[in-house]
């Protein structure tokens, strides 16, 4: 994944904040219900939904689950019927855990596959704490560099070339402990983001 401009940036975190906020209002729930229910204060919610802030992979799980939604759901884009050809530069980039981005390369309605390209900074994570989604295969294969993988309570080192595949009910967690920036794909069946 190629860095993305500040603007792109903005842009993604932008487009993620108005999908919350449109489906939080289309469910008629207000931002103090949201906020109770994911754990997260409203004033969070507000400035996520405006794109003013962030969120690791677990705080937008916890949103998603409050909303009754896919996390995908925030950031896919519209359904197209037929094959396409999804080019790099036209990806829609999600910022994502500490230093992180991700785009989600099989758009809605992929109904038994999901995949993830993901890229994180040196120093970068999907977020402080382990996370789940569902109880799906998953496959995580390093594409460029080096990342620790924790599975539970273990800790694994791939490079570029290695994948591991578990439960996405275990909790994991993905950092980038090198000096390079890192290029990993999940790939999830039945997709549960």
């Amino acid at each position: 994944m190629t860095e993305p401009a500040a603007g792109a940036q903005t842009n993604g975190r932008l487009e993620v904040g108005e999908r919350l906020r449109a489906i939080r209002v289309l469910r008629r729930r207000t931002l103090r219900e949201v906020a109770q229910s994911a754990g997260v204060s409203e004033s969070f919610v507000s400035q996520l939904e405006r794109g003013r802030s962030n969120a690791s992979v677990a705080t937008l799980q916890r949103l998603a689950n409050a909303l009754g939604i896919e996390i995908s759901d925030l950031f896919a884009g519209e359904p197209q019927s037929g094959p396409r050809v999804l080019r790099r530069q036209e990806r829609q980039l999600l910022e994502w855990g500490h230093l992180g981005r991700k785009a989600l390369l099989t758009p809605k309605p992929f109904h038994s596959l999901e995949v993830v390209a993901a890229a994180f900074d040196p120093g970068g994570s999907t977020g402080d704490e382990p996370y789940t989604h569902g109880d799906s295969e998953e496959l995580l294969l390093v594409i460029a560099g080096q990342v620790h993988v924790q599975l539970g309570s273990e800790l694994l080192d791939l490079s570029a070339g290695d994948s591991v595949n578990y439960r996405s009910s275990t909790p994991h967690r993905v950092t980038n402990p090198g000096d390079e920036p890192a290029e990993v794909l999940f790939v999830i069946s039945p997709p549960s983001y």
